[in-house]
């Protein structure tokens, strides 16, 4: 029995240090108004008599010379006129979400750095030839993340985001440690289960944490610096593993240069913003108003209070919370939505394609396993750009169904280049293109949206859970078709197993159809209000 590697996100340098500050439109008025304008009052020279009179006294230079009165509206006017076009909303909460994606470049640079060397670390650790113990390397950071996944949302309800990561970031430094350190196979087993803990619990942190700092305007844009993050991770470990095709130990020092990007991240949270969600249900109203104006603008403290107001206020009656609220309508039908978009987007096929990628390259001469992995993470990368460009654009709903149906398409493309009769290269020409299709359609949509909008969806209350709760989905059904993949192609065949894949993905478009509620320009307020039925009757 063979086990395959987590090789994709389930939703998937720069640190935020000091807060930014803005000054008053006023203060940069009046700067301009004295000093580029030259709008200053002249006092009269010493020694000079101003006779009374009532008419002025004549000018000294002509009219066509007179320089006119230049008012604080036009000041105002021509100050917005050179910032016209240039939209910079997202730049003040770009450093604190880019820090908390460097938890998603810690995924995927481990899902890189077992992927490569995992023969030579079975071979000097003794376990060469043992498929059952290779799988268990593999498979025991996907229990490990099954349970950080269920046992975060505590933590981020007492600790809040900023803490959490800090917490959640040091059993992937020891993880890492022990695995480059490791002598014998219980060290490595122990190494990636603790990796797998502090990835489980990052996945759900990273996308609550974006959705609740991020401006609304730009909040998918910059949910989707989870994908890339990952993406970049994956990227980076396979440009790094490289000298391990000639260096068997060369494992060890990937191993412990992952111990970086997780100091970087705990450094880099101390510098970053509490979410303004979280500080407002625990009282700290000030330090809200504070975190508001430095990260969404001056002018969004008083309308953002006020909606956070109305749904922590309602919270605050049911101060307790537990897992059985997810049984509770509205947080029943967002689970649901978020466990099922997980179970369709494990089930459409991303590991399964990923992994017999390689095969599908040899056929066309690409013998190099490293190439062929960076050829399918730059084409990952390509869509998470379009993905970042899209998100705000198109909305996540209408992203969500083309992707599916994008994925479809490429499916049944490989399915007639592998039953249909062709000449060789036309088959291998159409199956490489495919799968290129397929990889890149997910990451425009499946990919990035599921993480993103199951935290627009849920309560404020139950926000935590119900991402705990759908990840810990993702991880059982990741291991699920992980384990059982390559015996679905060993008794049914790649076509059959891969229109499979095309069918569920059809299913998923369908499924997105109905039941995603476009979150596109409104803020998590007001999704949660017309999703509380109670709410909206208050609201009215």
């Amino acid at each position: 029995m063979r086990y395959l590697a987590v090789l994709h996100p389930p939703c998937p340098g720069i640190i935020g240090s000091s807060k930014p500050r803005f000054l008053p439109l006023h203060h940069l008025l009046r700067r301009r108004a004295k000093g580029s304008l030259g709008l200053r009052r002249r006092a009269p020279l010493k020694g000079t008599r101003v006779a009374a009179s009532s008419k002025p006294p004549p000018s000294p230079v002509s009219d066509s010379d007179q320089q006119p009165q230049i008012s604080d509206v036009d000041v105002r006017l021509d100050l917005q006129k050179e910032t016209e076009g240039l939209d910079l909303g997202w730049l003040p909460s770009f450093p604190h979400v880019l820090t908390a994606s460097m938890a998603n470049f810690l995924f995927g640079y481990h899902i890189g750095v077992m992927n490569g060397p995992i023969e030579a670390i079975a071979h000097e650790l003794g376990f060469e030839g043992n498929s059952f113990l290779e799988g268990l390397v593999v498979s025991i950071f996907i229990a490990g993340a099954f349970i950080g996944s269920l046992g975060v949302s505590s933590f981020v309800d007492k600790f809040g985001s900023r803490h959490t990561f800090q917490l959640d970031t040091i059993p992937l430094i020891l993880g890492a440690l022990f695995s480059a350190q490791a002598h014998n196979l219980d060290e490595m087993l122990w190494g990636r289960f603790l990796v797998g803990l502090g990835i489980g619990a990052n996945t759900v942190l990273v996308p609550l944490y974006i959705s609740e700092v991020s401006p609304t305007k730009y909040r998918g844009s910059l949910g989707s610096l989870c994908q890339i993050g990952t993406c970049l991770g994956i990227i980076a470990s396979l440009a790094l593993g490289i000298p391990s095709e000639s260096d068997p130990h060369w494992w060890r020092i990937m191993l412990y240069v992952a111990c970086i990007p997780g100091f970087i991240l705990i450094f880099g949270m101390q510098f970053a913003v509490e979410s303004p969600r979280w500080l407002y249900k625990v009282g700290r109203v000030n330090e809200t108003k504070k975190v508001i104006e430095t990260i969404w603008g001056e002018s969004e403290v008083e309308k953002s209070i006020e909606e956070i107001q109305t749904v922590i206020n309602d919270d605050v009656k049911n101060q307790k919370t537990s897992w059985l609220e997810l049984l509770v309508e509205p947080n029943k039908k967002v689970a649901f939505i978020g466990g099922s978009l997980f179970i369709l987007q494990q089930f459409a096929g991303i590991n399964g394609v990923l992994y017999f990628s390689s095969l599908t390259f040899q056929d066309v001469g690409i013998t190099s396993s490293s190439l062929a992995s960076l050829l399918v993470g730059l084409t990952n990368f390509a869509g998470a750009l379009f993905a970042l460009t899209l998100m705000d654009n198109q909305g996540r709903r209408r992203l969500l169904i083309g992707s599916y149906l994008g994925m479809a398409i490429s499916m049944f493309l490989i399915v007639y280049a592998i039953t249909v009769p062709l000449d060789e290269g036309s088959s291998h020409i159409l199956s490489i293109l495919g799968t290129l299709m397929y990889i890149f359609t997910f990451a425009l949509g499946a990919g990035p949206v599921t993480g993103i909008i199951i935290p627009e969806l849920s309560s404020n209350q139950s926000r935590s859970k119900i991402m705990g709760f759908s990840f810990s989905v993702h991880w059982i059904c990741n291991f699920l078709v992980g384990l059982y993949f390559l015996e679905l192609v060993e008794k049914f065949g790649v076509g059959p197993v891969y229109g499979a894949f095309g069918g569920v993905s059809l299913m998923s478009a369908v499924f997105a159809t109905y039941f995603i509620v476009e979150t596109k320009g409104r803020s998590l307020e007001e999704i949660e209000i017309s999703m509380n039925a109670n709410l909206a009757a208050k609201d009215e």
